[in-house]
């Protein structure tokens, strides 16, 4: 008769695919890459990794342990909390008392974070970025809001 009770097999009968913090965690990383440029090849060979690798990193399907987290944190230019901004709040796991928490008050909409991932999104914040005049950069700006608040 087989032990059902070892970890490994429920791990093994698990089957409801990765944790969605890492998969939180993975966009995130994909996220930073891309509005820096890098391909997953180029963080890859800076990590001693196949580009294979984190890739699976990137969809949640390999967990970063911390010492990963903090290499990639350092390498990206951001701090490792960075990787965590935005979580959604879940629903509480199995085990903790339900939480009777609102959502926060002006908090985006999940759909709305979504934004964000587009690569249209990526390349006008690379492009502003690119521009190395504060009061140009301001001034650009300053027109995309007022666009934007006439269309409204």
């Amino acid at each position: 008769m087989q032990d059902n009770t070892s970890p490994n097999n429920a791990i093994a009968k698990r089957g409801d695919g990765p944790d969605p913090v890492d998969i939180h965690v993975g966009g995130r990383l994909r996220l930073r890459r891309n509005l820096i440029g890098m391909s997953q090849e180029q963080l890859g060979k800076a990590l001693g990794l196949t580009f294979q690798q984190i890739q699976k990193y990137e969809r949640g399907a390999n967990r970063m342990g911390a010492s990963r987290l903090h290499q990639m944190a350092e390498l990206l230019r951001v701090p490792i909390a960075w990787f965590f901004d935005e979580l959604p709040v879940a629903a509480p796991r199995q085990g903790f008392a339900a939480a009777k928490q609102e959502p926060l008050e002006g908090a985006p909409a999940a759909e709305d974070t979504e934004i964000l991932h587009r690569r249209e999104t990526l390349d006008l914040i690379r492009a502003y970025y690119s521009i190395t005049d504060p009061k140009q950069r301001r001034k650009v700006f300053e027109l995309i809001k007022s666009m934007s608040d006439g269309a409204e």
